[in-house]
């Protein structure tokens, strides 16, 4: 019996990528680097399975290109890369990959906050640059992270995980969502504000929010301009939810005191944009999820939800339900 064909756009971590070959016939993208657009075209047209990442556009276009597809997985929570809506209408189950990084990526919004918030990052580089030579007394003073007041935008599985870490440090909890969460509140004692009354509250404000539409710069020079000038923004969800621009004026002008962030837009962001170059912003390459335990289980889950899409099972993490009907 012929087995099916898999497109895999990168070499996973772990041991996902014996699953699928023990399945399937697999072509992978062996090349460090995201694969262009045009070569997963021409690569997807037989293609029944298609393991892709965040940084792989699936498209209308593509999947014109691949009239067999089946199943798209992709090592990810988010799925603002996929059209899900032209995928269902196909028949195309999407999987992905929550729940496995929720603990991680929390983990990862801390540090930022605090990175940020006590200006571990402008002390390295005060170390590196030879300039500690004694001690000081209001060198590098940053704010507290204990005691202060964390104001969480989005609180799903990892804004809920973040709202635990920030209740072990003793702080009061805000949070702001598309609805209100009671039961939450009842268990984790948060507080919903709007997002006007986060922002203008809140010492710290972390963006945990899903990349749609209406999260798009939900961020700006408005929002900004809301928040205390002792604030710092943590963004560990989506670069298009804050706006870069407005941030960089908002810390160089001091609008807001720091800023620490996962993701970024445009990313990879230019080693020449504004934000890069300011003591007061904390960036990362995207390392949310980057623990070598959780980008396994990442990956293993998107085997799993590939898999299952080949043999017609219910994908165990399915992003596009209603595509079963």
């Amino acid at each position: 019996m012929t087995k099916a064909l898999v497109v895999v756009t990168r070499r996973p971590p772990g041991s996902a990528l014996e699953a699928i070959e023990r399945a399937a016939e697999m072509w992978l993208w062996e090349e460090d680097r995201p694969i262009p657009g045009d070569r997963l075209a021409a690569a997807i047209g037989d293609a029944a399975g298609l393991y892709c990442m965040l940084t792989d556009a699936v498209d209308e276009a593509l999947l014109r290109a691949a009239p067999g597809l089946r199943v798209v997985s992709t090592m990810s929570v988010g799925t603002d890369h996929i059209d899900l809506d032209a995928c269902t209408a196909q028949g195309i189950a999407v999987g992905h990959t929550p729940d496995v990084l929720n603990e991680t990526t929390a983990d990862t919004a801390f540090a930022l906050l605090m990175a940020a918030t006590r200006r571990l990052g402008e002390g390295r580089d005060y170390v590196r640059a030879g300039e500690w030579q004694r001690w000081e007394p209001e060198l590098l003073l940053g704010h507290d992270v204990h005691g202060s007041t964390l104001g969480i935008i989005g609180l799903g599985r990892v804004g809920q995980a973040i709202a635990r870490r920030g209740l072990g440090f003793g702080m009061r909890v805000l949070y702001t969502a598309r609805r209100r969460r009671p039961e939450a509140e009842a268990s984790l004692g948060v507080v919903y504000r709007d997002l006007d009354g986060l922002l203008a509250e809140s010492d710290h404000v972390v963006v945990a929010t899903p990349l749609t539409p209406e999260t798009t710069h939900l961020i700006d020079a408005a929002a900004l301009g809301r928040m205390k000038p002792t604030a710092t923004l943590v963004n560990i969800s989506r670069g298009g939810t804050v706006d870069s621009d407005a941030l960089a004026v908002a810390l160089q002008s001091g609008e807001i005191a720091a800023a620490g962030l996962d993701v970024t837009d445009p990313e990879p962001i230019p080693a020449g944009h504004p934000l890069v170059g300011l003591a007061n912003c904390f960036i990362v390459p995207h390392l949310g999820s980057s623990s070598r335990a959780t980008r396994d289980a990442m990956a293993d889950l998107a085997a799993a939800n590939l898999l299952a899409g080949l043999t017609g099972e219910r994908l165990p993490e399915c992003a596009n339900p209603e595509v079963y009907g």
